[in-house]
């Protein structure tokens, strides 16, 4: 990585404004997962540690610029000081007089979170509103640090739009592991190299399977995705989802990958179907779909096909669930993968939402090497596209 992280810069009396990622799911006014929070606190304590204070700033949710009060990140502060083991102060917003006030009162050592930077329109305007509210936020921080890898691919005004007011920007520990673990696995590979993509849209995937396929030994697909391959090649999908206008870009992804000598693509070769997506429906398994099923997830052979490529895979990179795992049957492909990778001695990268969750769910997070922050930037990274919350911070000399 060439740009300058939290290791080259001084602290010392400086306030830090950081972009985190306290992006959680809230019950009852309560943070119910405190993944993202937990894994801010390294370079959050590197920074008192250095003598720093910290002013942080995050967004929650989808307020659509205005202030919604079931997605304010009071219950994120709280949490934070929990797991910090000290006070953290809450201001209700992220400009003007009252949060000048408190940030100038900080002191080393002390911590300060701002309020849903999305209350404010201009965070994610993609006019002049943008930088003005980019340039308001710098004023709060001597130094700027993003360790938000989950909004890096936004070009917001939390995100990037700070740089351009406040330097220097640098990384913090959570963005640089993120950005190592991903560059690595696909640049330098351990191989045999294994990619799982799942989820409901090819449309989400296109242009990971693209830049994947001739770096991967095995690219193995899953999820309802799996059927719009299938249709691409005329076979009978039932009343399986299907994305029409991806029909042609899956036909092209399938003839590469068969004229291809040393990638291999997989697609599901027999599924568990059901008349609709219930729980408690009757499932059964078949090869061929018929009139009047849909495919909620990968039958039995294609699970030990597939396990067997990640058993002896040396890497192995996953994005997306194999079927509908929330809804039993249709957990079984998904559950299959995530034992497989558990079990495996491989450099092991899972990313997404869904497969998170599945591994989180089955207790193994412990078992794998890395689970990414963010789905949309960890897929935009591995389709090989810039990502303004990373290219926006200074490089290193």
């Amino acid at each position: 990585m060439n740009k300058k992280t939290v290791r080259d810069v001084s602290f010392q009396g400086k306030r830090a404004l950081v972009r985190v990622d306290f992006n959680v799911p809230l019950s009852d006014g309560k943070v119910e997962d405190n993944t993202r929070i937990l894994g801010a606190i390294p370079t959050l304590k590197h920074i008192l540690d250095d003598g720093g204070s910290l002013v942080l700033m995050s967004h929650l949710g989808r307020p659509k610029g205005k202030p919604v009060p079931e997605m304010s990140l009071k219950p994120a502060a709280e949490c934070l000081s929990d797991l910090i083991g000290k006070p953290v102060k809450f201001v209700v917003d992220c400009v003007g007089e009252e949060v000048k006030a408190a940030v100038e009162s900080l002191k080393p050592g002390e911590i300060l979170l701002l309020e849903n930077v999305r209350y404010h329109e201009a965070e994610t305007a993609k006019d002049e509103s943008c930088a003005a509210f980019a340039k308001e936020l710098a004023q709060w921080g001597d130094i700027f640090v993003n360790d938000a890898f989950g909004s890096a691919h936004r070009p917001h005004a939390s995100v990037s739009g700070v740089t351009e007011f406040l330097q220097p920007s640098v990384a913090g520990f959570l963005l640089e592991k993120e950005i190592e673990y991903l560059v690595n696995a696909t640049s330098n590979p351990e191989r045999p190299f294994v990619a799982v993509l799942g989820g409901a849209k090819v449309s989400d995937k296109i242009g990971v399977i693209k830049e994947l396929l001739p770096k991967v030994d095995a690219l193995l697909i899953g999820g309802a995705m799996a059927y719009t391959f299938m249709a691409s090649e005329g076979k009978d999908i039932g009343s399986s989802l299907v994305e029409e206008d991806k029909l042609d870009e899956a036909s092209e992804l399938l003839i590469d990958a068969e004229e291809s000598k040393q990638n291999v693509m997989l697609i599901p070769q027999d599924h568990v179907v059901a008349e609709k997506l219930e729980e408690g429906i009757p499932s059964e398994v078949v090869r061929d779909i018929p009139d009047g099923m849909m495919a909620l997830d990968i039958g039995p052979k294609t699970r030990d096909a597939y396990c067997d490529w990640i058993k002896k895979a040396k890497t192995v990179i996953w994005n997306g669930p194999m079927g509908v795992f929330e809804i039993p049957p249709f957990h079984e492909g998904t559950e299959a993968v995530a034992q497989a990778l558990a079990d495996s001695e491989s450099l092991s990268i899972i990313g997404g939402g869904d497969s998170v969750s599945a591994i989180n769910k089955l207790g193994f997070a412990g078992k794998v090497t890395h689970i990414s922050t963010g789905g949309g930037a960890s897929l935009e990274l591995l389709e090989g596209k810039e990502l303004p919350g990373l290219t926006s911070l200074t490089d290193r000399d």
